[in-house]
């Protein structure tokens, strides 16, 4: 099996590991960074960016660049909440009820899982970049409360990607795979993964490399952009009152609004009170309005008691789940930039008297995990086992409404179970087979699946017909259900393929898209990178000239320096003109005239190391052409040199031209 990469997708940034010689390390970004900002935009030139070059123009281009994705990815319109709406960039529901983004430059609409495709795409190209060779695999992480239909959307944003999904792992058990894949020792371990976008948590027990996951719970519309919100809307309530202006219903106002609340609660982590000044973020009767105060800790914390609420009712869950009391947790981890927040660190100590864990970086905890999953994947591990367990209880709708639950929530995965039901009409000839997710009563409160109908079954009062439903979860928690008439042996099965946002066969045209597209896109590419390549060349060839100037004086390499000078213009024309069949002769004209200048430069070093060489250099060619009839002895001269006279004249002594003057 070949490299496979751990991926993990955060909603404000995503990093990419592997595993190298049995240990996880974190791979920068084509920028530099260890994590990548999950932007996505077009350029006004319908350039794809991704990343950091993305985000810049956030403020620029709001309508065109877009981020906080994984929200949107594998939900239908209705199930948002009006929080996750609120983003500087058009978010709507297309005929069918799917969540599509409007992009205004390229005049189109993007499913979110064809824009997180884009984000993974970076991940991997940047991987590969490191690795020397081709990823095709990756290990990419979802949150522990992500339904089926989310996790076949994150698999579908995989394919989009063009690589293989070989696992879909839960973040709070990649968190604790990277905090104890090298630990012995027997710790009952408590996960809080508190995102930009999301919340989860997770118990473990590890013990001899032994993974099994006790218990998760989570809420997948709560992370640390809702406590950025509060602040923005904190701004914005208080300008609105001063000069009776929304700036949340300005694009580029909000965006800015958004960057500064983000700002300010980071800081709030560390000081107790924080500037925040938004010069120019509006015009009023009387000209330019601004925002400039103050905000300290406690008032950002009396901003967010509910969502503190929020971040407790989970805990509280899942302790009650696995059947452990805090007093039994041995080790808290805290995972995601948003538990940088004083008030949600003290929020755990509230529940669970412990400190949390201090040696885990929460930005890459996952993805390290991932990566180690990623090992024991390819067998480079091979002492670790891990036990998962599904989030969401699944079921299917009975007579009534009802859901009747086939697999409880916290299963442990891989697992199938199956139920016989009947018919609730005499001769009736099909039945419908509806598939539920969640933990409501009734089945229309919880996200549906996918349904589909057996059919063929003989006439028969009610009640008679026996048909066994079987639920097979794979050890990525994706579902495969089956029904099957014990009468007839007549079966009927359907992998939920849930990802509302796209079906199967919108993801077909797409990957035929991409490939149609393929040749141009490495086309463009290569283009980009030849200029870039000229552009490096002429800028190097600058610095040597600067070089030779320094060392030899103008004239000491005068015929080199001016054919690298003329090679020079001849690149810099062709980038100008945009010829690229005749830029790569030019670069290659100029890389053979850098070759002998840098030829001359060695030789010179090497055979003349005395002081002052480059002055001497410079005022002997400068005395030379002032004073072409002064045959005094050269005072820069060496003293044993011989006698100077017209036909020995210094400028014509090249020791590069051995026909003339040996």
């Amino acid at each position: 099996m070949g490299r496979i990469v751990g991926i993990d997708l955060g909603t404000t940034n995503s990093v990419v590991a592997v595993l190298e010689a049995g240990r996880p390390h974190v791979i920068a970004n084509a920028e530099g960074g260890r994590t990548t900002p999950s932007v996505v935009g077009y350029s006004k030139d319908q350039e794809l960016l991704v990343g950091q070059l993305a985000r810049r123009q956030l403020v620029l281009s709001p309508r065109n660049t877009f981020s906080n994705l994984k929200r949107f990815v594998g939900r239908d319109w209705d199930e948002l909440e009006e929080s996750s709406l609120a983003v500087p960039y058009t978010v709507r529901a297309n005929d069918r009820g799917q969540v599509r983004v409007p992009c205004p430059v390229t005049e189109r609409e993007y499913a979110p899982e064809e824009l997180v495709a884009s984000i993974i795409r970076k991940l991997v190209d940047d991987a590969s970049t490191y690795l020397g060779e081709t990823v095709e695999a990756a290990v990419v992480t979802v949150p522990a409360y992500f339904n089926d239909a989310q996790r076949q959307a994150t698999r579908d944003a995989g394919r989009l990607a063009g690589i293989s999904v070989e696992r879909i792992l839960n973040e709070p058990t990649a968190a604790a795979l990277a905090y104890g894949f090298d630990r012995s020792a027997v710790r009952r371990v408590l996960v809080f993964d508190l995102g930009g976008g999301t919340f989860d948590v997770s118990l473990l027990r590890i013990a001899n490399g032994v993974f099994d996951v006790k218990a998760t719970n989570g809420d997948t519309q709560l992370g640390g952009n809702d406590f950025d919100q509060r602040i923005v809307d904190w701004i914005a309530d208080a300008f609105q009152k001063e000069h009776g202006m929304d700036l949340r219903r300005d694009r580029q106002a909000l965006q800015r609004l958004t960057e500064a609340a983000e700002k300010a609660k980071q800081e709030l982590s560390g000081v107790l009170t924080t500037p925040i000044s938004l010069p120019f973020i509006a015009t009023g009767d009387n000209g330019p309005l601004h925002v400039e105060t103050n905000l300290d800790r406690s008032s950002f914390e009396g901003l967010c008691p509910d969502l503190l609420d929020r971040l407790l009712m989970p805990v509280q869950s899942a302790l009650r789940d696995s059947g452990w009391a805090a007093d039994d947790i041995d080790d808290v981890v805290l995972v995601g930039g948003a538990t940088r927040m004083p008030m949600v660190q003290q929020l755990v100590r509230t529940l669970v008297p412990l400190d949390p864990c201090q040696s885990v970086n929460p930005d890459e905890v996952v993805a390290i995990g991932a990566a180690v999953q990623a090992g024991i994947l390819t067998g480079e591990l091979r002492d670790l086992l891990l036990n998962d367990v599904t989030p969401l209880s699944l079921g299917l709708e009975t007579v009534g409404g009802l859901m009747k639950v086939l697999i409880p929530r916290n299963t442990p995965i891989p697992v199938r179970q199956s139920d016989v039901f009947s018919t609730s009409e005499p001769n009736q000839s099909s039945v419908e087979i509806h598939v539920w997710q969640g933990e409501r009563q009734m089945a229309s409160d919880n996200k549906s699946l996918g349904r589909f109908r057996l059919s063929g079954i003989p006439p028969a009062p009610r009640g008679v017909p026996q048909v066994q439903v079987a639920f097979d979860i794979d050890a990525n928690g994706l579902l495969q259900v089956s029904a099957t008439d014990r009468t007839t042996g007549r079966k009927q099965s359907v992998s939920i393929q849930g990802g509302s946002n796209l079906n199967e066969e919108e993801v077909t045209a797409l990957l035929a898209e991409a490939e149609a597209r393929a040749d141009e896109d490495r086309r463009k590419r290569n283009q980009i990178e030849r200029r870039n390549r000229a552009q490096t060349l002429v800028a190097q060839a600058e610095r040597r000239l600067r070089d030779a100037a320094l060392e030899l004086g103008p004239y000491g390499a005068e015929r080199q320096q001016r054919a690298v000078e003329m090679a020079m213009r001849d690149v810099q024309d062709c980038l100008a003109q945009d010829d690229l069949q005749e830029l790569d002769l030019c670069v290659s004209g100029l890389e053979e005239a850098l070759f002998g200048l840098n030829r001359r430069l060695s030789v010179e070093r090497q055979s003349d190391g005395r002081p002052l060489q480059g002055l001497r250099n410079t005022l002997g060619s400068l005395k030379d052409e002032l004073f072409a009839d002064d045959w005094d002895e050269d005072p820069w001269a060496a003293p044993s040199g011989p006698p100077r006279s017209r036909s020995l004249n210094r400028r014509d002594s090249d020791p590069w031209d051995d026909d003339f003057y040996r």
